[in-house]
């Protein structure tokens, strides 16, 4: 896409979804932090099921230290990689006590020296919880990036820093949730719904899907 293209498409995605947020559900830094780790290879929508019990046993680090991996993991167990995940999540929440008072820490560097936390869960942190421009790349972006011409790059690093470069500045906050939110439930993997995508004018994928028969049915005019 030009720079032209790119304005476009990103307040074609504004004006759909002025206000978007994050599908995890949480209370705090804390309780973001947890939630982002366990959503690796999971569902927002799984994650959410989990820590409903999981927060409401142990909210803060030091309640989920005195929980333990075992008993985290009674409440995790159906999400993959359970038993890493409830290991890593305690082991977090020692180190944020032992290291940082007890808080998240609003730094990348120190962020990602926690068990579990990649630039990604980074990324997510400092975007949600701290209003910092991040780019948190996940497989939606990735492919949205290379498909819609957006940001196109081999590796996940260079999607993020294309969107960097790419998107204005003063939209990059909250672009992080739009291209995850487009990505999730409109350019999707196998069949993107390019008929009912808000910034397809800009989009360079060149086999756009038409709408299904049943789509176009609903919008004939009354006989």
């Amino acid at each position: 896409m030009t720079p032209r293209a790119v304005r476009r498409f990103i307040e074609a995605l504004a004006a759909a979804n002025p206000a978007p947020r994050s599908e995890l559900a949480y209370h705090d830094p804390f309780t973001l932090l947890v939630a982002v780790v366990l959503s690796a290879q999971a569902t927002d929508a799984a994650v959410n099921q989990v820590t409903r019990t999981l927060f409401a046993a142990a909210a803060t680090p030091a309640a989920m230290v005195a929980l333990g991996a075992e008993r985290v993991g009674e409440h995790i167990r159906r999400i993959g990689l359970w038993q890493g995940k409830a290991r890593n999540v305690v082991a977090l929440s020692r180190l944020l006590i032992e290291r940082h008072g007890g808080t998240v820490p609003h730094d990348r560097a120190a962020l990602e020296a926690l068990p579990g936390v990649g630039r990604k869960t980074a990324n997510v942190v400092l975007n949600v919880a701290f209003g910092e421009p991040t780019m948190a790349v996940d497989t939606h972006i990735f492919r949205l990036g290379n498909r819609t011409g957006l940001a196109p790059g081999k590796t996940v690093r260079a999607v993020e820093e294309a969107l960097l470069a790419r998107i204005p500045r003063d939209r990059l906050r909250d672009a992080h949730h739009w291209l995850i939110l487009h990505g999730r439930y409109v350019c999707k993997a196998r069949k993107p719904e390019c008929w009912r995508c808000v910034g397809a004018e800009w989009c360079r994928y060149p086999a756009k899907t038409p709408a299904p028969a049943a789509a176009l049915s609903r919008n004939l005019p009354p006989s």
